[in-house]
């Protein structure tokens, strides 16, 4: 007599309703989803970032910016790089939330007890750093794909022939850069800056989260409502991002350093950060600040209700074990 179709699951759904695999998957659906909202004003980002001094080509406003990107490539100008983006967001995503529940347990003050604010910030550092570190070389393709096309003259004269040619693919790419640029160690350029500036990210996105979910849970219940779990992500990404966004300049701008035409290379952090200043003032440190701010909102409030959506429906496809 065959076994209930039910007990043939059982193993399997246990697997998958494990907090830190639940967790996993639905911050790989997290990321897919919130990035790809958001891809026009995330590209729209990065083309400020690494635009240097005497360089105008995107020196506008933002409606202006996604107009001109429009004009000049249309649809796929919007999601230009997006696909290689959700290539890398989804395990990026996926190893930061499945990573935190791995280590929340070792930090927690009993089994089972939710975080304090400042056990979620290490948690979360911890979460970002192991993330990074897993996905980078599919974030430094992403930016060299999210400006190639873009119509930098400087870039045209030198890399690209312009930006109606043909463009290398992801993986090609990757070759590309190891062939030309020193090594696979080119896929991992710029990775201090962006470790230096991730973990604080991620930390300050968990912590406040965390706190401004209890805030807007009402007495009595058990967790606040879809939309204020949208509030609540939106809140935490905005101010998570600005308090950490010039590490993010960096990062992007060590990721183009070696190509021709950027108008800069930076020898290291601290010539970098004094070049800037020296060039563009402090507010060069913050250039796509804006549009950054506009996508992150949107995107953190997404990622966060798309989790705890995801997560939920696998914690509870886990059926009672029959005895």
């Amino acid at each position: 007599m065959s076994e209930p179709p039910t007990k043939i699951l059982q193993p399997r759904l246990a697997a998958i309703s494990n907090p830190v695999v639940a967790s996993f998957m639905a911050g790989g659906v997290a990321g897919a989803v919130s990035r790809t909202v958001v891809s026009p004003l995330e590209r729209l980002k990065i083309l400020f970032q690494v635009q240097s001094a005497g360089r105008d080509a995107y020196k506008m406003s933002i409606p202006k910016a996604l107009g001109k990107m429009w004009r000049e490539e249309g649809f796929k100008g919007f999601m230009a790089g997006n696909g290689t983006n959700c290539i890398r967001i989804v395990p990026y995503s996926a190893v930061q939330f499945g990573s935190f529940n791995f280590y929340k347990p070792a930090f927690a003050d009993s089994p089972g007890a939710e975080l304090n604010p400042y056990q979620r910030l290490i948690c979360g550092a911890l979460a970002g750093i192991t993330s990074v570190t897993f996905t980078y070389p599919l974030d430094i393709v992403r930016t060299r794909l999210s400006i190639q096309s873009a119509s930098f003259k400087e870039l045209q004269a030198g890399e690209v022939a312009g930006p109606r040619a043909k463009l290398p693919g992801m993986f090609a790419l990757m070759v590309t850069m190891a062939k030309n640029e020193g090594g696979w160690t080119a896929l991992y350029r710029g990775i201090i800056p962006t470790v230096v500036g991730v973990a604080p990210y991620v930390g300050l996105n968990f912590m406040i989260y965390g706190t401004m979910s209890q805030y807007f849970t009402p007495e009595g219940e058990h967790g606040p409502s879809g939309w204020s779990k949208l509030a609540a992500g939106a809140i935490a990404g905005g101010l998570a991002q600005t308090c950490t966004y010039p590490f993010d300049v960096l990062r992007r701008r060590f990721q183009v350093n070696t190509m021709s035409g950027m108008g800069y290379q930076y020898k290291s952090i601290t010539d970098a950060i004094t070049t800037i200043i020296k060039q563009e003032g402090v507010v060069g440190l913050y250039k796509g600040l804006t549009p950054n701010l506009l996508k992150v909102a949107p995107s953190m409030a997404a990622s966060w209700w798309t989790f705890e959506f995801v997560r939920d429906i696998l914690v509870e496809m886990n059926p009672p074990v029959e005895i």
